[in-house]
């Protein structure tokens, strides 16, 4: 029966006042009845709700008429038990815990609520009752005792609703678990690098088995974490979400999509990291690759951190810091004749190159880009001209000088320039 409240004295129950002939006369027959019973329940569930399926146990019989079956007996022998002062002390009955457990597992696995799952609880608690009722007055139960019979069917309903809680979150845990899992597969194949033959075939197989509909384009993305224990964030539906990686890896599908952009802004909000190029399904392991690349600069501090870049809007940054090496190397051949003219003044002059070769103009027009006066131009000019002779008018030497002063700005090493000017 249903147990006292912490703290209050407890009164006696009044199935406990019930003389012990009455309460076996009840149990008797209440147990006699509870095969018949339990089918009129299960009869009334599947007139109500005809689409759940039918599970047979290993003797071929009903797992759900089982288990209604069980749950009736013990309820009844708890009510025999309880009328004993010395037996239950008012402990609650307990339910079968296998088959209620099992009944929520089925509902998690089928991708059903436990709405009609408690519905159909109800429905026989409310069955059992009016079958009790009738036997109580057979025997002659009191009605106190009886009211106590209704309570006590809602609490033991409730202990059949845990387990069946435990079974489905079980079941969703698994589930979620194993579409995990299969994900993951699958993203491993779509970062492959595929030298040969077409992979589509075998990532529609596994894109298939987690219901991703293949996109036409994708685009990668690796972000860096806020915080060690940070919550995954919520990307959406379609969008594949990698956490088990250090730094963890999303696929985004169709990424030019109308919305797709401003939604994952708002759910990586607080994160950082860099979204690839949009790139062909096959070729997705190229999108991370730049988004990598873009993280790598991030963790340097050469690319704007605290957002999720898009690595289309950083393409001058990743195309001349990425070859590092062969950057500096350049600069040693090209800048060679910056050598000896100290570091203050060689650092002028290549701002002051690399300004004219940004606007091609004269020293008007390079002084209002950097902010100095046309006759301080006209000097530094002159004294590029004598340092690099007739190669300064070579349109190959031109663009290295121009692609390695780029880079150099890019770190950081000369001054970012002003605002452009049209030329008067």
């Amino acid at each position: 029966m249903p147990p006292a409240r912490p703290g209050a004295v407890a009164a006696r129950s009044a199935w406990q006042d019930v003389p012990r002939f009455q309460v076996r006369q009840f149990a008797t027959i209440a147990l006699a009845e509870a095969p018949s019973l339990a089918e009129q329940i299960l009869h009334e569930i599947r007139r109500e709700y005809p689409h759940l399926p039918v599970v047979l146990d290993d003797s071929g019989e009903p797992m759900a008429l089982v288990g209604i079956r069980h749950a009736i007996e013990a309820f009844i022998r708890h009510l025999e038990d309880s009328a004993d002062s010395a037996g239950s002390n008012g402990s609650p009955p307990s339910a079968p815990p296998d088959v209620f457990q099992e009944f929520g597992r089925g509902e998690g696995l089928h991708g059903r609520s436990l709405d009609s799952l408690q519905a159909i609880y109800r429905m026989g608690v409310r069955l059992a009752w009016r079958r009790f009722a009738d036997i109580g007055q057979r025997v002659e139960i009191p009605p106190p005792a009886m009211y106590e019979l209704v309570d006590a069917g809602y609490e033991y309903l409730d202990g059949l609703v845990d387990q069946s809680v435990r079974g489905y979150a079980e079941a969703a845990a698994r589930q979620a678990g194993e579409r995990l899992r299969l994900q993951r597969r699958l993203m491993e194949l779509l970062f492959a690098e595929h030298h040969r033959g077409d992979p589509t075939e075998a990532l529609a197989e596994r894109a298939a088995r987690i219901g991703w509909p293949l996109p036409r384009k994708v685009a990668a993305g690796v972000l860096l974490r806020p915080a060690r224990e940070a919550v995954a964030p919520a990307v959406g539906q379609g969008v594949l979400l990698d956490m088990e990686y250090e730094q963890p890896r999303m696929v985004v599908p169709e990424p030019d999509a109308a919305g797709r952009p401003e939604l994952l802004h708002r759910a990586l909000t607080g994160w950082s990291g860099a979204i690839g190029p949009p790139v062909a399904l096959a070729d997705a392991a190229k999108s991370l690759r730049w988004a990598e690349a873009a993280v790598r600069l991030m963790e340097r501090r050469l690319l704007p951190t605290g957002e999720v870049l898009h690595c289309t809007e950083h393409t001058e940054a990743l195309v001349l810091l990425q070859p590092e090496e062969l950057i500096d190397d350049l600069a040693l051949r090209c800048l060679g004749p910056l050598a000896h003219c100290g570091p203050t003044h060689g650092r002028r002059l290549a701002e002051t190159l690399l300004a004219w070769l940004e606007t091609r103009g004269g020293a008007p027009e390079v002084a209002a880009r950097l902010g100095v006066h046309p006759q301080t131009v006209r000097y530094r000019l002159r004294q590029i001209r004598e340092l690099w002779g007739d190669e300064i008018d070579d349109p190959d030497r031109r663009f290295e000088l121009e692609l390695v002063l780029r880079a150099q700005r890019l770190r950081g090493e000369l001054g970012a320039p002003g605002p452009r000017r049209p030329p008067h």
